[in-house]
């Protein structure tokens, strides 16, 4: 890590403040509303457009669906008034039994619509998901490590689970209960004017209660739904850390200020979802309040005219069940604002993440590279992580095809920000960086990925086989042409050794192998996928004596006949190297042999060789 790192390491304000901009609660001005809104509204226009036809098809079902459902009250009104008057004066129960044929009718269309709306829109809902998180999972893959150095995993995982489980809950219930509530409410309240004028007159009073109340929740509830998103995201972000640094946290007795963390963000999540449980606490008896006080007003008023003979029983009857139906999508709105704030907070979040830009963004008109001789050349590149702190001020460098080239020097001297500008993870602010006299801003990532191949010293192996790890650079490789290339670089033998073989299960991160193992298993891998430039980023520094004695040996099988950078703080590494460069913040201060820099006696390599001699003294 270089100096500059170090900083903004060091510029963290606090433990867990490790949460990119779309996870901190920002003052929500109208400007900012407006802007996060729009993100979100052209992802969901985006998702729902190959399903134009079929969300038509859905509301026709809908609306057939409500039509029957909405008959049933009319029907129940026409029983009482003319199918039992027939009864009462000739016996004659035809009337009454077309009726309730027609009731049957309508409640079997009903179930028959519910059924096809269910099965379709379940289809269109996990489709759309599956784009969804295909969408995420690729953008997460193009966006450079400079966007991975500040967006943790935790996040990247709240992104993939519980915000694609929100947008989840508003496909399955909210499409459903909207289109529901808005058929029945204006339905509704047109058969109730059909019904009887003055009493419709005097239910629809409540409209204006009802908007209040509605306005006010949504208002309040797109709020706490935002809070509660970016709680969650705390959560996640502080968990999946903790854990995936649980050897750390152990090794250090950590677990005791941990716990204080996590139980500090909890709570934040558990305020949060309180914040949004008080608001449905008012919302959902409020409705019922006013539902309930305008029922008895009509019951009241419906009671007098009737005893006046102004209106019927069955027309009183009819309207009183209109009227219960017209205030139960009121509740149905309410769990939809649940569902629906939480999507759209989660849509905000998905939508940011599917806009970002990507920081080496991919050449318009990529040039094509044949045959990759593997010449690197820097040509006064500066770069910086930072505004005005450079770490590459001009570096002007040329490596051959071929040449096995050192780094060497002190931390933060810039070697392995040389090594991520080779192979693309940023671009120089100024200056080219040339693969065989090519921009390697011109190549496709995937030309580039094959000519150009980076190992470190974590050594990150994959869940899966040790087959599985060492074919990753080239999936199409047979068994064969993976076991020459583990025997290539010595791996064979402890490969042959382990209980499946090729097939043992490596576990979490290559955890049942050794740190030496699994060196070998990138060089394995290395080998395998036979790149014109190998770079190692200190690919020996955390192996012990033996483990290094191996790695030594495969090291001249992997870089013989091919080009490569090695980054190396022991200088065991550095003997098989035709050149060395010593670096000093950013700038190459010795160019030459190792013999060369040696046998001058003087200089910072000589010294740092000395220094090496003495230890093994």
């Amino acid at each position: 890590m270089t100096q500059v790192q170090d900083q903004q390491q060091d510029q963290k304000p606090q433990e867990w403040r490790g949460v990119a901009a779309d996870d901190i609660t920002e003052e929500l001005t109208q400007e900012t509303t407006v802007r996060l809104a729009g993100r979100s509204r052209r992802l969901l226009r985006d998702m729902l457009a190959p399903y134009k036809r079929a969300i038509q098809l859905l509301v026709v079902i809908v609306v057939v669906e409500n039509a029957a459902r909405l008959s049933i009250p009319y029907l129940v009104k026409e029983g009482i008034d003319t199918g039992i008057g027939p009864i009462r004066a000739t016996g004659d129960t035809g009337p009454l039994l077309v009726i309730v044929g027609i009731m049957l009718v309508a409640t079997l269309t009903q179930a028959v619509a519910r059924n096809l709306f269910l099965v379709r829109s379940g289809q269109i809902g996990q489709d759309i998901l599956f784009e969804i998180r295909r969408r995420v999972f690729r953008q997460f893959q193009a966006l450079s490590p400079a966007f991975h150095d500040s967006y943790t995993s935790g996040r990247v995982i709240s992104r993939q689970t519980s915000d694609v489980d929100a947008i989840y809950e508003m496909l399955e219930t909210g499409f459903d209960g909207l289109v529901t509530a808005a058929l029945t409410l204006v339905g509704t309240a047109g058969l109730l004017l059909f019904l009887d004028v003055r009493l419709g007159l005097v239910a629809l009073v409540c409209g204006p209660f009802l908007a209040w109340l509605t306005n006010w929740f949504r208002k309040e509830s797109a709020r706490s739904y935002r809070v509660t998103r970016e709680k969650v995201a705390l959560v996640i972000v502080h968990f999946v850390e903790s854990m995936g640094g649980i050897r750390a946290v152990q090794a250090f007795r950590r677990e005791g200020r941990n716990q204080e963390i996590f139980d500090d963000v909890n709570d934040q999540y558990r305020l949060a979802n309180l914040d949004a449980f008080r608001l449905v606490a008012w919302f959902m008896p409020g409705i019922k309040l006013i539902g309930n006080v305008t029922i008895g007003v009509v019951l009241l008023y419906g009671a007098f005219r009737a005893y006046h003979g102004e209106v019927t029983v069955g027309v009183l009857a009819a309207f009183l069940l209109y009227l219960r139906q017209f205030f139960e999508p009121m509740m149905e709105i309410s769990q939809f604002y649940n569902t629906f704030q939480s999507a759209s907070a989660a849509l905000e979040k998905l939508s940011g993440v599917l806009e970002e830009e990507p920081g080496v963004p991919e050449p318009t008109d990529p040039v094509p590279l044949e045959g990759a001789r593997g010449e690197v050349r820097f040509d006064h590149v500066s770069f910086s992580y930072v505004d005005d702190i450079p770490v590459l001020p001009d570096l002007d460098l040329t490596v051959p095809a071929g040449q096995t080239l050192a780094l060497v020097g002190t931390t933060g001297a810039g070697k392995t920000t040389l090594a991520k500008l080779a192979t693309r993870f940023y671009d120089p602010v100024r200056g080219r960086v040339l693969l065989d006299g090519i921009d390697v801003r011109h190549l496709a990532s995937d030309t580039l990925r094959d000519a150009v191949v980076m190992v470190t010293q974590e050594n990150y192996l994959f869940s899966g086989t040790v087959a599985d790890n060492i074919r990753f650079g080239r999936p199409d490789a047979t068994m064969e042409q993976v076991e020459e290339a583990a025997r290539a670089i010595g791996a064979h033998d402890f490969i042959a050794a382990l209980p499946h073989g090729y097939d043992t299960d490596v576990a979490n991160r290559g955890g049942r192998l050794s740190a030496g193992q699994r060196q070998l298993v990138a060089f394995a891998r290395a080998f395998l996928a036979d790149p014109a430039v190998l770079i190692l980023d200190e690919a020996t520094s955390s192996l012990d004596v033996p483990s290094e004695r191996l790695v030594q040996h495969a090291l001249r099988t992997v870089l013989a006949g091919r080009t490569a950078v090695i980054i190396a703080h022991r200088l065991s590494t550095v003997e098989i190297a035709d050149r060395v460069l010593v670096m000093e913040h950013g700038r190459i201060v010795e160019d030459g042999t190792p013999a060369d820099l040696i046998a001058g006696g003087e200089g910072r390599f000589s010294d740092l060789h000395q220094a090496w001699l003495d230890s093994l003294a």
